[in-house]
């Protein structure tokens, strides 16, 4: 009977971290879920929306998912001071909690940003909210404040007149952050119980808003990975001391962000370069680099064997992900800041403008099946979790789900 409770009870948490989307573009980054069905169509404010809410102040930052509950981040007031984490229940959209904070740093941004421009993280346990002006905040699911880092007002030097956008990580109870700029440049490992820091690596002084990403492989043993993008290319640093493993020039993305499967990482580098992790700690091989693949300002997706990127232009790529091979490309309307998801066979990909392109995989190429104006600008990558999209504009948060 023991043991069969505790299958049940590894079951439900295993369901549960399954539903969860606790990072920007999803637990694996890559911005999919097979498992997800949503509707063919919805409209902004009837059809297919679950609920919606109106967020206080702004800001581009994803939405994440985690134990029922829905978590942004927006920022307001005169000169964005005003930093806000919001958690709504996933299920009717009741606002749960709120908490406000004061920035300490830098909060002057480009008229289209605000400092909540990176997207929150989840370990499970709590939340870790990164805002453009360095403060970092560690909450309960609760709401209730673990510990508060101003790393602005401890390195008043970071910052940029357009504003920082690098979302963070956490791995091996460690929070790994990038403030990577013109003035005081750096990443940082944070000890995610108290808020210390584990290791600080100065970086070279450019502005950069790619964020960093875990590596993971079968062969890694205890030691996780954390690889740093900038413009110079990537660095692998260990999470818990930050000692620097290898790195990778050439150059690469100041703004799109990276994604790894455990065996491979998709580099945006010369397009898209895909590296081989035997054993992400050590320097790895290129297995293919593919230019027509650059995916731009936004960041690539990873789909049953499959990449997707949307370049300059507003076209969607479409690449075997094993070769390189570029496959069918598509054009989409528009301008994009939101890296689009994938559910099921639906690909997601919506403008800065607000107009969702539905695109259907099933085929041997993509075609647009549906366009849904949702009546306001749009710079969050949406979350996905059980069967729902939960979409977060300039002043709402959309849950849009099957009406049953």
């Amino acid at each position: 009977m023991r043991i069969l409770t505790c299958l049940l009870c590894l079951a439900a948490i295993a369901s549960s971290a399954a539903a969860d989307w606790r990072q920007f573009r999803g637990n694996d980054t890559t911005g999919s879920s097979a498992s997800c069905e949503l509707p063919d169509k919805w409209s902004a404010d009837g059809e297919n929306i679950a609920w919606k809410v109106e967020l206080p102040g702004r800001g581009p930052s994803s939405p994440i998912l985690v134990d029922g509950k829905v978590i942004v981040t927006t920022a307001d007031g005169a000169d964005l001071e005003q930093l806000h984490i919001i958690c709504y229940s996933a299920a009717d959209g009741k606002k749960l909690w709120q908490r406000n904070f004061w920035a300490t740093g830098r909060t002057f941004c480009h008229p289209q940003t605000t400092p909540a421009a990176p997207s929150p993280v989840s370990d499970g346990k709590h939340v870790y909210a990164f805002f453009g002006s360095s403060d970092l905040v560690c909450l309960d699911l609760d709401g209730n404040l673990k510990w508060y880092r101003g790393l602005g007002h401890e390195h008043p030097k970071a910052g940029n007149d357009v504003g920082m956008a690098s979302s963070p990580i956490v791995l091996d109870d460690t929070v790994v952050v990038q403030i990577e700029n013109q003035g005081d440049s750096f990443a940082a490992g944070i000890n995610a119980e108290n808020g210390q820091t584990r290791w600080f690596l100065p970086r070279a002084e450019r502005a950069n808003w790619a964020s960093p990403i875990a590596l993971k492989s079968v062969n890694s043993g205890d030691e996780s990975v954390a690889l740093l993008q900038s413009g110079d290319g990537v660095t692998a640093v260990s999470s818990k001391s930050g000692e620097i493993l290898w790195e990778l020039g050439g150059g690469a993305s100041t703004i799109s962000t990276s994604l790894t499967t455990g065996q491979q990482a998709f580099i945006v580098s010369k397009g898209l370069t895909v590296l081989d992790l035997k054993d992400p700690r050590e320097k790895p091989e290129i297995v293919w680099e593919a230019n027509k693949l650059n995916p731009s300002s936004m960041s690539p997706i990873l789909h049953n064997g499959k990449v997707y990127t949307i370049n300059g232009s507003g076209v969607l790529n479409c690449g075997d992900a094993e070769t390189g091979d570029l496959e069918w490309a598509l054009r989409l309307k528009g301008k994009f800041w939101a890296t689009p998801v994938i559910a099921g066979e639906k690909l997601i990909a919506i403008n800065y403008d607000g107009l969702a392109m539905i695109v259907d995989l099933s085929d041997e190429k993509g075609e647009i099946i549906e366009e849904i104006e949702m009546g306001e600008n749009i710079q969050a990558t949406p979350a996905l979790g059980d069967n729902a999209m939960y979409v977060k504009g300039e002043r709402h948060l959309w849950k849009i789900a099957d009406k049953q």
